[in-house]
């Protein structure tokens, strides 16, 4: 499996999983509950394809012209408007701060069984 396909499955699979989780606790708690989820989820999954497409380049380039280090400070921009993002989300009140960590949850979920199922494959 190539890192633009498991991108891509992670990106599909964390969102539909996300949809999910965003439906049953918007359902279950309200409003406040199904945009934290679906919003954590978002800025994750736009989080996750910034960094694979990051690694991808910096891997392509191997160290070659400075490419290494403009990763770097790259994703120490990423990280900060991350940081950003989910405190203007969290101090806006429009979300709960539980389902907001619930959304956060997804991805990491979606990329250890990912990585679990390619092993199981090759191996």
């Amino acid at each position: 499996m190539t890192t633009s396909e498991l991108s891509t499955r992670v990106t599909i699979e964390s969102g539909v999983a996300c949809a999910a989780v965003a439906l049953v606790a918007f359902a279950g708690w309200g409003t406040a509950a199904g945009a934290g989820v679906a919003a954590s989820g978002i800025l994750m999954i736009m989080n996750f394809r910034w960094l694979a497409r990051g690694v991808a380049a910096a891997a392509a380039a191997g160290g070659r012209d400075g490419r290494l280090a403009a990763w770097a400070l790259s994703a120490a921009w990423r990280f900060a408007l991350l940081i950003a993002a989910f405190a203007l989300l969290l101090a806006s009140g429009w979300v709960h701060p539980v389902a907001v960590v619930a959304g956060l949850v997804v991805l990491p979920c979606a990329v250890v069984a990912r990585g679990l199922s390619a092993a199981r494959t090759e191996g």
